[in-house]
């Protein structure tokens, strides 16, 4: 190696197992999806009260495509948790714990999501997140949310995606 140029070595990022060994906000919980081929198409499994992933029922969802290049977010909720199944497409999914209150307040954490990395991530309330699609064609998702939506009083509450207030950048980057 070359002593004049600052290379800069990878640090560990996931387990020899593959999980990743980023510590998620207070609250926070992924699942995994396994998705199940056959000469038919796939199946994927989205939610069941059977996996313990939540203990509040279902009672609404909801699907949404983010065009490629876009991000949907800054939003927290105050009185609801957000259940959101990333189904298709290349995802970054950023968090951001804005609870005073919380043992991880202020912390960020990132998460990637695609066709062949599906999964549930659940988002309590008082967290802010922003979904980006990262691939190049529409990606979706599915949220059940813990409460169905209010339309008079949506309880929604949004930053612009440049706000100083949360230390990340959603502008594209170069890979390495």
């Amino acid at each position: 190696m070359n002593p004049e140029l600052p290379a800069v070595p990878d640090r560990q990022t996931v387990t020899p197992q593959g999980q990743s060994i980023q510590s998620l906000i207070d609250g926070v919980k992924v699942r995994l999806a396994v998705t199940h081929p056959d000469e038919r198409g796939d199946l994927c499994e989205l939610y069941s009260t059977a996996w313990g992933f939540d203990d509040e029922p279902m009672v609404y969802a909801y699907f949404a495509s983010v065009r490629p290049g876009q991000t949907k977010g800054w939003v927290k909720h105050l009185l609801q948790t957000d259940r959101l199944f990333f189904a298709l497409g290349s995802f970054r999914v950023v968090l951001y714990d804005d609870r005073p209150d919380s043992p991880t307040y202020q912390k960020l954490n990132v998460l990637h999501f695609s066709d062949r990395k599906r999964g549930l991530v659940r988002i309590p309330a008082g967290v802010f997140h922003a979904v980006q699609n990262v691939g190049t064609v529409d990606a979706c998702f599915v949220n059940n949310p813990t409460r169905a939506y209010n339309h008079a009083q949506p309880d929604k509450y949004r930053l612009p995606l440049d706000t100083p207030l949360i230390p990340f950048d959603f502008a594209p980057t170069l890979g390495g």
